[in-house]
């Protein structure tokens, strides 16, 4: 049963403007949760002098590939990416999904390469942020570079989750933590945090979370059968949080 999913005013007004890429820092509706944090108007002017914007990229589009000269770092504006290496055998492993509001490309800072890839799973908007121009920035605004930091380490962390989750969670911890942090994400965002449509495959989700399409799909129809989730291919509703918070092995 196909479940209609309510949409806020955020939402709708998210939507009407998504794509717009001649936003500002000081008008977009994620300047909350992005790089802009914390800074008073006349530096968010400065901010926004140093961003470039383009047209949104379309879906399986690359924003940069392994490899390339880094030369800047990205914030998502609107739809998804998601970032893979290529292993030894021309395989893609993918490293992690970025939503509005989240910054990538910071994977090339140490040697000046990007050590991955990122293309977006749906049309998404970027705003592209010179890093030379963000460092000249960040020394006159300690606010600024102390946030630019804090995304840094941000970054770390959830690498180290990551490979915590992988070593030694079960297939229905995984599965259940990729949803906690989506329903996460998508509050901060001001969305809802219970119904949401999941941008990726579930190819996607297999390769990111180390498990076979099967038993991703074998865990959605657990997840429904335990009254946990509503699955209506990637429409998802969690219709009991605390269930799922305890299947992914966390504190209610």
């Amino acid at each position: 049963m196909t479940m209609p999913l309510a949409k806020s005013g955020d939402e709708l007004s998210l939507k009407q403007c998504s794509h717009d890429y001649q936003v500002s820092c000081g008008n977009c509706r994620l300047n909350s949760i992005c790089l802009p944090l914390a800074l008073e108007s006349d530096d968010i002017q400065q901010l926004d002098d140093i961003i470039q914007r383009s047209k949104p990229l379309q879906k399986s589009q690359h924003l940069y590939r392994e490899g390339d000269d880094f030369q800047s770092v990205y914030a998502v504006r609107s739809g998804t990416l998601k970032a893979y290496k290529t292993t030894d055998d021309g395989r893609e492993q993918v490293t992690g999904f970025y939503f509005p509001g989240e910054i990538l490309g910071m994977d090339g800072i140490s040697n000046n390469a990007h050590a991955s890839s990122a293309k977006a799973l749906e049309t998404a908007a970027v705003c592209e942020i010179p890093f030379s121009s963000l460092e000249k920035l960040s020394s006159l605004m300690p606010n600024l570079q102390r946030h630019f930091f804090q995304l840094m380490s941000r970054e770390i962390t959830e690498d180290q989750q990551l490979i915590t989750l992988l070593s030694k969670n079960s297939a229905d911890e995984r599965v259940a933590s990729l949803m906690i942090s989506i329903s996460t994400r998508n509050a901060k965002r001001k969305l809802s945090s219970t119904q949401f449509r999941l941008p990726m495959s579930r190819v996607d989700i297999g390769n990111y979370l180390g498990l076979t399409v099967e038993t991703v799909s074998r865990v959605f129809s657990r997840m429904q059968k335990m009254n946990i989730l509503c699955v209506d291919n990637k429409e998802i509703e969690i219709l009991d949080s605390q269930g799922l918070r305890k299947m992914a092995n966390l504190s209610c």
